[in-house]
């Protein structure tokens, strides 16, 4: 039933060779219609900057911080546009209620293990105070999933120095994937998860705006990719077993545009990406934190100190939303499914175990 999806590419899955760390659209896996941009990743979107910590020490410590900087300057005081979508909220996202108040972000997106939530926080105050002498508040913005499967997660071993070091290493560019920064110890699907990133650009003719996507992926389902039955077929998907093995855990999404929006409409794209998890198969169980935070980067709509009373901002118009919204899916379905590929088999605390996703086996399938 899904031959037709894959027929057109099927030359590209028989030529290219396996490589470490393959990722799948260069393997011939299809993903959609709208072309990605020249990185395939989040930072596609002109100015946004990510770094990674990653912390894997002895045989339990399997964790890290993945930081996303929406552009190069002071975010607090050149805010952006921004909303936050709630898929399933069974998490600890900290900052969401200002967001959502007033539709702006006011520092860096931090992730990291949900226990380490706190210490996250107090490094992006830390950040702001070092550079802002008269701020007396600010909204810290740090998104989690729990990794207790694979890392000590009681430990708390991600310290404010790890978040300011990963500040400090977000950088243009390609992005790491896989077992790297806050998706160290993640399981996605019931094999191991991480880091992943897409993009997608809009042809000139609809305004030539890049959406990028970054996802920290850690919960279950049937996986599914490219519409092929995989963890049906690889026998490894929810109610196999028992009730919610391999289901519940969080996935937080990072969705960045060029694109001219405001946070109305940036709540509505933001949603529309839950609809690329759901193509992979994910379902945002009951104890799942599934949450989706967007921001523009349009220059023209920060938000800076001593504003005019009245602001004029540029939007786009709701008609004009909708490509970005095929966009925000396609890159948001195939950067989860890039941390699957990327993603290396690893063992952590009191020897649990998450095998990578068998990606030569998958890819026959395909064929």
């Amino acid at each position: 039933m899904y031959l037709r999806y894959l027929i057109l590419p099927l030359f590209l899955l028989m030529e290219q060779p396996l490589e470490a760390q393959s990722r799948p659209r260069d393997l011939g896996v299809p993903f959609g219609v709208m072309p990605p941009g020249p990185l395939n990743a989040i930072t596609d979107v002109e100015g946004v900057r990510v770094g990674h910590t990653t912390l894997i020490r002895g045989d339990s410590i399997r964790t890290g911080v993945t930081a996303i900087l929406p552009h190069a300057g002071d975010m607090y005081r050149e805010k952006v546009p921004a909303a936050i979508h709630l898929g399933n909220g069974y998490g600890k996202l900290a900052g969401y209620s200002q967001v959502k108040e007033l539709g702006e972000l006011e520092t860096p997106v931090v992730l990291t293990n949900t226990l380490s939530v706190a210490t996250a926080t107090n490094a992006l105050i830390t950040a702001c105070l070092s550079g802002n002498p008269e701020v007396g508040s600010v909204n810290a913005v740090v998104g989690e999933t729990n990794d207790g499967y694979l890392n000590d997660i009681r430990g708390r071993h991600v310290t404010e120095a790890d978040v300011l070091d990963a500040l400090a290493a977000a950088a243009a560019g390609p992005v790491e994937e896989g077992n790297v920064g806050a998706g160290t110890g993640t399981s996605c699907f019931g094999w191991k998860g991480g880091i992943g990133t897409s993009s997608r650009r809009l042809p000139e003719s609809l305004g030539g705006y890049t959406v990028g996507v970054l996802v920290q992926t850690n919960f279950g389902g049937v996986l599914r990719i490219a519409g092929a039955p995989v963890g049906k077929q690889l026998g490894q998907y929810y109610f196999r077993d028992q009730l919610e093995e391999h289901a519940d855990g969080s996935c937080m999404i990072v969705v960045a545009t060029d694109a001219p929006l405001g946070a109305r409409n940036l709540e509505r794209l933001a949603a529309r990406a839950m609809l690329g998890l759901a193509r992979t198969g994910g379902i945002a169980s009951n104890g799942s934190g599934d949450y989706v935070i967007a921001f523009s980067t349009a220059t023209e709509n920060r938000i800076t100190p001593g504003a005019d009373r009245i602001r004029q901002l540029s939007e786009l118009s709701n008609g004009a939303v909708s490509p970005l919204f095929l966009a925000v899916i396609e890159a948001t379905e195939e950067a989860i499914i890039n941390s699957l590929f990327a993603a290396e088999d690893m063992t952590g605390r009191d020897g649990h175990q998450r095998e990578a996703l068998p990606v030569e086996e998958v890819l026959e399938m395909l064929r």
